[in-house]
């Protein structure tokens, strides 16, 4: 058997499975999964044929709230019977003699992932890409429709005030988290903070949704929503904000070096919203003060994020350094030309 990988405790973890995941038979099998830039996720395989997920923060230099297994736990369980297709969840340590610290285990669900352009072409269908736009949309729709109150989630956080909160939690964090100076990122957080709209009726807030976060099976419906580390109560349209940053039009820079929405099939972003519009009942006339807002967010998640993987604290998994510097200088960028926009549409 080749050795577990990093964050991993081979023995400890097939002790603790066996005894809290029905049916989980040792020896197990862990791999890491390529494609998370915050906490590490892995494959699990036993060998009865079960496959599972589990979450863990990074190796080091964790910031304080921003890798809580256990909520991320309370949330997927949470949403387990509403209409948004979630992984189940099937247990939950919080002690950190077991595997290094906290993590908890999710169903593994069939399906695929897509990355880029020629993951979505190799995956989807154009038809099935059409499909998955639609499906994408409602899936967030539904999210944003759930009651916080009716499935226990009524307390995860304050509902008033998202966006300045925000605000001040990611400035925090990039401040204490920052290797260089990236002014963009100080200006937009000015702007962003003297205008901030009137938030209506807070929501269940994804915080990070995009369909690299989601599996679709082959006829391009959302299965499972993943990534839940940065849901909180808020401000809806902070959600589509990001979505519409992972969105680029053909001409424009993304956020990854091929955005799977640039493949044949996929609408342009204008449409997108659109759809979500008519399926939500929402005003979007002020989407571009949130686009401004995503941006100048991944810019500092980014950051941290780049910190985190010159530090040596996530691993091996082929990630270029080099992109993952430049990332937030363009992000910031984008950033200051949305908030540009602000009031002038």
């Amino acid at each position: 058997m080749s050795p577990a990988p990093a964050g991993i405790d081979q023995e400890r973890l097939e002790d603790w499975l066996s005894a809290n995941v029905a049916g989980c038979r040792p020896p197990l099998t862990f791999t890491l999964l390529v494609g998370g830039r915050s906490n590490l996720t892995f494959k699990v395989e036993d060998s009865a044929g079960h496959a599972y997920v589990l979450r863990r923060p990074p190796l080091g230099q964790v910031l304080a709230t921003a890798h809580d297994m256990g909520r991320e736990h309370r949330i997927i369980s949470a949403l387990g019977d509403t209409a948004v297709p979630v992984p189940a969840a099937l247990g939950y340590c919080e002690d950190p003699e077991v595997n290094g610290a906290p993590f908890y285990v999710m169903d593994f669900v069939d399906g695929s992932v897509l990355w880029s352009v020629a993951g979505a072409e190799a995956a989807l269908t154009v038809e099935a890409r059409r499909a998955a736009a639609e499906s994408l949309v409602h899936v967030l729709a539904d999210l944003h429709a759930v009651d916080p109150d009716a499935v226990g989630l009524g307390d995860l956080s304050r509902r008033e005030g998202y966006i300045e909160r925000q605000l001040k939690r990611w400035y925090r964090q990039f401040q204490s988290a920052k290797t260089r100076e990236i002014p963009l990122v100080d200006k937009v957080h000015d702007i962003l903070l003297r205008g901030i709209p009137e938030q209506g009726p807070a929501t269940i807030v994804h915080g990070d949704y995009k369909l690299e976060n989601c599996i679709l099976d082959e006829t391009g419906q959302v299965v499972g929503v993943l990534d839940w580390e940065l849901c909180t109560l808020g401000d809806p349209l902070a959600d589509l904000g990001i979505l519409s940053v992972y969105w680029p039009d053909p001409g424009e820079a993304g956020t990854s070096h091929s955005s799977p929405a640039l493949a044949e099939g996929f609408p342009r972003r204008a449409d997108l919203l659109q759809r979500y519009a008519e399926v939500s009942g929402r005003d979007l006339s002020q989407m571009d003060y949130y686009a401004a807002f995503g941006h100048w967010k991944l810019a500092c998640v980014a950051d941290g994020v780049y910190t985190r993987y010159a530090g040596g604290s996530m691993g091996q998994d082929g990630a270029d350094l080099d992109f993952l510097q430049r990332r937030p200088v363009v992000m910031a960028e984008r950033a200051a030309e949305a908030a540009a926009r602000i009031g002038r549409s």
